[in-house]
C-alpha cells in the first residue's frame, strides 16, 4: 500500500485516522486526506464503495479517476476548493461513480476540514457511502407523484451541468455522463457539427455503430442529421420500421444494434443551425407530447452550450497561435551556457495567459534572461505579453542597465491602453566572470542550483510590478548582484510552478527547491521533470520556466573582466558603468571597499569625459599573483597625460587624482596608440580567504 512508504514525508502523527467499526457495518468507508503531501488514505470499505482493488489505489486522489466521470470530478474539485477557500469546516455532496460493468451508481461523501491556528486548511477526514438505494427510493416517489416535473428537471439539471462545459468535448462528456439523459431512457447519442456546408460527426454513438464514409456528410444526403439541419425541425423516429423505411442507406449498418426508436434534434443558435443531436433508444417505441417538448427544450439548451464552447475554442486557438507567435521561435546558442526553456498552459490546456520567457544575447559575453507574467488569461494578456517581450528585448539590446530596462518597460506598459500589469524578473549574466545582476518587478524570487545538486532561493530586493511602478512614480528598481560559478544553474519561473491550492508561496518555493535538488542533473531533463510535476498535480495556472547553467570557462582565478563603453554627454552610460563597478566589487569579494573603489573609478571616468573630446572605455579586472588586486582602467583617445595638482581651499577641480592616490594602492598612466589608459589598483581578499 502506498502510505506504508510515505513516513519520510511530513504527515500528522495520527495519520491516517482510524474509522469507527460501525461505519463499515453500515457500508460506509472513510478517508484521511493530508493536503500538504497530497496523500489520501482510504480504508478497505471506502475502496469497496469505489469498486477498487487494493493494488489499484496508490494513495492519491487522482487514482480515483477511473471510477469518477470527468464532469463529476470537475464538480467535486470545485466544491472542495470552495470549502477550503471560504472557511467551511464541512462539505457534502452526491456524485456518481462508474462501476466495473460500466454502469453509473450514486455515491455520497461528507468531509470535515481541519485547519491550523491561522485558519489554513491542512487535512480533510471524511466518509463515502453507496447512495444508490436512497436516491432510487427518492426518485421513485417523485416519479410516482409528478412524472412531468421529473422530466422537466432533466432539462434543468442538464442545463446546469452544461454551464460548466467549456469545449465541445466537455459538452459531449456531460451528455454521456448525465443522469438526466439516463432518465430519458436513451442508451447513446450521436452528434454532428456543421462545418463548411457539411456535417462533421463528433460523437459516434454506441461502440461499433460507426458507419464508414459518414465522418463527413453533405447536408443534402439522406441521413437523419442532414434532414433536421435542412428543415430546422426535429425528427422523431417512432419504430424500427420507421427507421428502415425513412433512411434505407443508414439502417442496414445499424440494424444489428437493437435500436427501436430515435430522436434527432436540430441544434440552433442565433437562428442558424450549428449541428444536430441524435438520441438512440433500445427499449421503447413512440414519444408522447410531453417527451417531445422536453427533448426539444433539451436540444435548445445543448445548442447554446455548444455555441459557447465553439466560440471558446476559436478564441483559445487564436490566443494559442498569438501566444506561440509572441514567444521566441528559438533560443539562441550561447557558447558559455546551457539553457532550457519550457512553457505549459493551464490545466487541460484550457486557459491562455501572459507568461513568457526570453533569452537576449548582449555584447561582451553577456546574456539577458527574462521571465514574466502579464495579468489575466485571455487573448489580450497574450497580446500585451508579446509587446512587453519585444520592448524588454529592445531596451536590453540598446545597452541599458537592468534597472533602466525594467523602468522603461514599466513606463511602456503604463502608456498602453490597458489596465493590465505584469510581474517580471530580468537577469543580466556575464558568463566570463559569473556576475549576475538581478532586477525583480513584483515577481517570485529566482533560485540557484549548485554543482552538488543543492538548491537555494535567492532573495532579490524587488520593486512594484510593471505598469504599477510607473503609475505610482516608483521607477527606481534596486539591483541585486550574485556570482554564478561554473556548473551552477539559475532558475527563473512564473508562479504557476510553485502555487498550489491550500498552500502559501513559501511552502511552494520550498517544494520547488526540493524538486530541483532531487531532479536530474541534465538541464533538459530537469526542465521536463518540473513541468511533469505541474501536470501531475493539475496546475491551474500557466507556467514559464527558464534554466541557465554557466559552463566552465578558462579564465584567471580572479574571474576575467568586465568592460563598458561610456559616451560623451550620456549620464545613463556613466551610471551604468558605476553599477558595473559595484557589481564586480561585490562578485569578487571586496564588498567592504565598494564605496571607495566606486569613488576612485568615478573620478577617473569623469576626468576622461571632461578633459577629452570623445568617450571612454572602462574595464574592471582582477590581477592574481602574490596579492590579489582589482584593477580599474579608463581608456580614452587623448594623448594628453593627466597630472596631479592642488585644488586650493575653495576649488573643486583638481581633487580627483588626489582622491585616487589616497584610496588606491597604486595608480598610473599608460600610452595606448592614439590615446592613453589611466589605471588604479586595490587589494582585495583571496576567494579562499572569504570562504574561510
Amino acid at each position: 500500500m502506498a502510505d506504508r512508504g510515505v513516513r519520510a514525508l511530513s504527515l500528522p502523527d495520527d495519520w491516517p485516522a482510524h474509522s469507527d467499526l460501525t461505519l463499515s457495518l453500515n457500508r460506509m468507508g472513510s478517508f484521511d486526506w493530508d493536503l500538504g503531501s497530497g496523500l489520501m488514505h482510504m480504508d478497505q470499505a471506502a475502496l469497496d464503495v469505489f469498486e477498487l482493488r487494493r493494488e489499484e489505489y496508490q494513495g492519491r486522489p487522482e487514482d480515483l479517476a477511473a471510477r469518477v466521470p470527468s464532469a463529476e470530478g470537475t464538480r467535486l474539485d470545485a466544491m472542495v476548493s470552495e470549502a477550503l477557500k471560504n472557511g467551511s469546516t464541512t462539505y457534502g455532496a452526491y456524485f456518481r461513480i462508474r462501476c466495473r460493468d460500466g454502469s453509473l451508481r450514486w455515491t455520497h461523501t461528507q468531509g470535515f476540514v481541519r485547519r491550523d491556528s491561522s485558519g489554513r486548511p491542512h487535512r480533510i477526514i471524511g466518509i463515502v457511502r453507496d447512495a444508490t438505494q436512497e436516491l432510487s427510493d427518492t426518485s421513485a416517489r417523485i416519479e410516482g407523484d409528478d412524472a412531468r416535473r421529473r422530466r422537466t428537471s432533466v432539462v434543468e439539471s442538464a442545463t446546469a451541468a452544461l454551464a460548466h462545459a467549456r469545449t465541445v468535448r466537455d459538452v459531449i462528456d456531460v451528455l454521456n455522463d448525465s443522469h438526466g439523459l439516463e432518465n430519458l431512457g436513451a442508451t447513446s447519442l450521436v452528434m454532428g457539427l456543421v462545418e463548411s456546408g457539411r456535417i462533421h460527426l463528433v460523437a459516434e454513438g454506441p461502440e461499433g455503430s460507426f458507419v464508414p464514409g459518414t465522418r463527413y456528410t453533405r447536408i443534402d444526403e439522406q441521413y437523419p442529421m442532414s434532414e433536421v439541419v435542412r428543415t430546422l425541425a426535429p425528427r422523431f423516429i417512432e419504430s424500427r420500421e420507421d427507421f428502415a423505411g425513412s433512411y434505407p442507406v443508414l439502417w442496414p449498418h445499424i440494424s444489428r444494434l437493437g435500436i427501436t426508436s430515435a430522436a434527432y434534434l436540430p441544434l440552433i443558435a442565433q437562428a442558424r443551425p450549428i449541428g444536430a443531436l441524435g438520441l438512440l433508444y433500445s427499449d421503447r417505441v413512440g414519444f408522447t407530447a410531453d417527451e417531445r417538448n422536453v427533448l426539444i427544450a433539451l436540444g435548445s439548451s445543448i445548442a447554446q452550450s455548444l455555441q459557447r464552447a465553439m466560440l471558446y475554442e476559436q478564441d483559445k486557438d487564436l490566443a494559442q497561435g498569438l501566444q506561440q507567435a509572441m514567444l521566441p521561435r528559438r533560443i539562441p546558442a550561447v557558447p558559455r551556457a546551457q539553457i532550457a526553456v519550457r512553457y505549459r498552459s493551464a490545466r487541460l490546456g484550457r486557459d491562455i495567459g501572459g507568461d513568457w520567457y526570453d533569452v537576449i544575447l548582449l555584447p561582451g559575453g553577456r546574456v539577458g534572461a527574462v521571465i514574466g507574467d502579464v495579468q489575466g488569461h485571455d487573448t489580450h494578456a497574450a497580446a500585451v505579453m508579446g509587446q512587453l517581450r519585444i520592448v524588454l528585448r529592445a531596451y536590453a539590446a540598446e545597452g541599458h542597465t537592468p534597472a533602466t530596462v525594467m523602468a522603461r518597460a514599466s513606463g511602456f506598459l503604463h502608456e498602453l491602453d490597458t489596465e493590465r500589469f505584469a510581474t517580471c524578473t530580468y537577469a543580466e549574466v556575464d558568463l566570463t566572470t559569473g556576475v549576475v545582476q538581478l532586477v525583480r518587478a513584483g515577481h517570485i524570487d529566482p533560485m540557484v542550483r549548485h554543482t552538488d545538486g543543492s538548491c537555494r532561493r535567492v532573495s532579490v530586493e524587488g520593486g512594484l510590478p510593471l505598469g504599477l511602478s510607473a503609475e505610482f512614480g516608483r521607477l527606481d528598481y534596486p539591483v541585486t548582484t550574485i556570482e554564478l560559478d561554473p556548473g551552477q544553474t539559475l532558475l527563473l519561473c512564473t508562479d504557476g510552478l510553485v502555487e498550489q491550492p491550500g498552500a502559501d508561496l513559501d511552502d511552494g518555493m520550498q517544494k520547488l527547491a526540493a524538486l530541483v535538488r532531487t531532479g536530474p542533473s541534465d538541464l533538459q531533463q530537469l526542465a521536463d521533470r518540473l513541468c511533469e510535476v505541474v501536470d501531475e498535480r493539475g496546475g491551474e495556472d500557466d507556467v514559464a520556466l527558464l534554466l541557465l547553467r554557466r559552463r566552465g570557462v578558462d579564465v584567471p582565478q580572479g574571474g576575467g573582466r568586465l568592460q563598458q563603453h561610456v559616451a560623451q554627454n550620456d549620464p545613463e552610460a556613466l551610471s551604468s558603468a558605476r553599477h558595473m563597478i559595484r557589481a564586480a566589487v561585490r562578485a569578487w569579494g571586496a564588498e567592504e571597499r565598494e564605496d571607495e573603489i566606486e569613488l576612485a573609478a568615478g573620478e577617473l571616468m569623469t576626468n576622461a569625459l571632461m578633459h577629452t573630446d570623445g568617450g571612454a572605455v572602462v574595464t574592471a579586472r582582477v590581477l592574481t599573483g602574490d596579492r590579489r588586486r582589482l584593477r580599474i582602467e579608463v581608456e580614452d583617445t587623448s594623448s594628453v597625460l593627466p597630472r596631479r595638482r592642488e585644488a586650493g581651499e575653495s576649488g573643486v577641480s583638481g581633487r580627483g587624482l588626489m582622491l585616487v592616490d589616497l584610496l588606491a594602492v597604486g595608480w598610473g598612466v599608460e600610452s595606448r596608440g592614439s590615446g592613453k589608459c589611466v589605471w588604479c589598483e586595490f587589494d582585495i581578499p583571496d576567494r579562499f580567504d572569504r570562504q574561510a
